[in-house]
């Protein structure tokens, strides 16, 4: 088991894509401006070979444990998701939650935080023998702030794969950006993942 932590821009490497944020159909956002609003195709870091594709909003936390995030409970009534995909292996999502309080928020931004920071350590305890690392790219400014990860992993005889994070607040309202592909990365679109969870948090209010 081992575990690495770069220092670089760009990270190589990492799990094999995003677990996809499955929600209860019943969740589903019907009306106009029920939901807060979220990033659009042409926000996402862009694809060298396919366009990118938005499912519906939808509100509810998600049925399925999340990667990296799954430990991390969310309020059900405040929770929104959207999921993003390619035609090849990248996808994308953003979570948002609406708290009570800016205070509310910037607790649960840094639980998420950690989590995110945690994530790979909790990961490779799960897969002995396999390799993990992760890296703390930096802040973004926009909102009330935001930083951005990066997580990868390497199971044993299996393919690598990178994933983003970007965790931020706006006020009383929390957002999570996610990216993730199949394979070995060496230019990991960190420039343009910042620049996505910055129209993120900007689309909130902030």
């Amino acid at each position: 088991m081992r575990l690495t932590r770069t220092r670089t821009a760009v990270a190589a490497g990492a799990l094999a894509g995003l677990a996809a944020l499955t929600l209860s159909s019943a969740g589903a956002a019907t009306a106009a401006g029920q939901a807060p609003a979220f990033l659009e195709t042409d926000d996402l870091p862009p694809h060298q070979s396919s366009d990118w594709f938005a499912q519906d909003i939808r509100q509810g936390a998600p049925e399925l444990p999340q990667f990296c995030l799954g430990d991390v409970e969310l309020p059900a009534g405040g929770t929104w998701s959207r999921d993003y995909y390619t035609d090849v292996d990248t996808t994308a999502h953003q979570l948002v939650v609406e708290t009570g309080s800016a205070a509310e928020a910037q607790a649960l931004a840094a639980g998420l935080a950690d989590a995110v920071a945690d994530c790979a350590a909790d990961w490779l305890r799960e897969n002995p023998g396999a390799t993990a690392g992760w890296d703390d790219f930096g802040t973004v400014e926009a909102g009330d702030g935001a930083r951005v990860f990066g997580v990868h992993t390497a199971p044993q005889q299996a393919g690598l794969g990178l994933n983003l994070f970007g965790v931020g607040r706006s006020g009383d309202t929390v957002t999570v950006v996610g990216w993730g592909e199949m394979g070995r990365l060496s230019d990991a679109p960190v420039s343009a993942f910042k620049e996505t969870t910055a129209i993120a948090l900007t689309k909130l209010g902030g």
